[in-house]
């Protein structure tokens, strides 16, 4: 190698690694610029504001500690929306797991129209929580003779016209409130079930039916549901999240949303979630404060029951 050859190449190396580290940065600068200025500063100020008093303004006035996180401690519409929740999350986390993985397994064993039958389910995943719970609470269970909901049991039970949003006992708001975020999310879910379904070796299946395993639940727990159990415990945690973090089908359905007030109005007293409370506490009230302090209330409920599950269940273990 001639000297001249020994001294150009430590220059090019060394453009080839501005010229990709720029490529890089080019691609991913955008990216990370923007999750800095619309998530992390946000959080950032969001933790300063819950430190201070800020009524009717987003810049810290008073130093007050921890007592905004004190009386939403003491609060008893807080305390309530946080039953609420904990209800809706009883209601809906084994019902969608359920409802997702049969619609799993069905669509994995259809021989036929496998990918028309997986779009078809998926489709609602795209569809918006706001136009979903507007049809919900306007046209299927609007509560008048002409709604879907009380037209059919009319037809299949000659049963009167009731009042599904409104009724306190029984509370059917919450088979309004569950059947929306059931439709609207139980795609997504089917979708990482059948993954974690057709990742499982055909192998083992045969071998079940060699040694004289029947069709049914014994194959399914012995060889389906040990080969699903890291989709199953990551559905079950984002579920959880999910529900948790509740608002559109609880602001626009129980609250009247665009249609009629808001969370301020309607029926929000007999089901409002902690994001439909601190929502009308920060831009009802104009207490940014304790808004943001709520806010960070819940963040940490959610993290710590999400770590005590994911122990619980094992997740990200490894197969022994």
């Amino acid at each position: 190698m001639t000297t001249r050859n020994m001294t150009t190449f430590p220059v090019s190396l060394r453009q080839n690694r501005w010229r990709t580290a720029l490529t890089f940065w080019g691609f991913v600068g955008p990216m990370v610029l923007g999750v800095i200025i619309f998530t992390y500063i946000p959080v950032i100020w969001g933790l300063i504001l819950s430190l201070f008093e800020a009524r009717a303004t987003i810049e810290p006035t008073k130093f007050v500690g921890l007592e905004n996180y004190l009386f939403l401690l003491n609060d008893e519409k807080f305390l309530l929306s946080l039953r609420t929740v904990g209800v809706f999350t009883i209601f809906i986390v084994p019902i969608t797991c359920a409802f997702a993985l049969l619609l799993a397994l069905l669509v994995n064993n259809v021989t036929r129209g496998k990918a028309f039958f997986r779009s078809v389910f998926f489709i609602p995943t795209a569809c918006s929580y706001v136009i979903a719970s507007l049809v919900w609470k306007m046209s299927l269970f609007n509560g008048l003779r002409y709604g879907v909901a009380n037209a059919f049991m009319n037809i299949a039970f000659d049963a009167p016209a009731v009042d599904w949003i409104g009724t306190v006992s029984p509370p059917y708001y919450w088979l309004v409130l569950v059947s929306v975020r059931l439709w609207l999310q139980v795609g997504l879910y089917m979708i990482i079930f059948l993954a974690a379904l057709q990742d499982i070796p055909q192998e083992l299946y045969d071998a079940a039916h060699v040694d004289g395993a029947s069709k049914g639940w014994q194959v399914f727990r012995n060889i389906t549901l040990p080969g699903i159990r890291n989709a199953l415990v990551a559905v079950i945690l984002l579920n959880l999240i999910a529900a948790f973090q509740a608002f559109d089908e609880f602001y626009n359905i129980m609250g009247g949303g665009a249609a009629g007030g808001g969370a301020g109005g309607g029926n929000a007293f007999l089901a409002r979630t902690p994001l439909v409370y601190l929502y009308s506490i920060a831009f009802g009230g104009r207490d940014y404060g304790r808004g943001s302090a709520g806010a960070f209330i819940l963040a940490a409920i959610v993290m710590t029951i999400t770590v005590l599950q994911g122990r619980l269940f094992g997740f990200g273990r490894s197969e022994a």
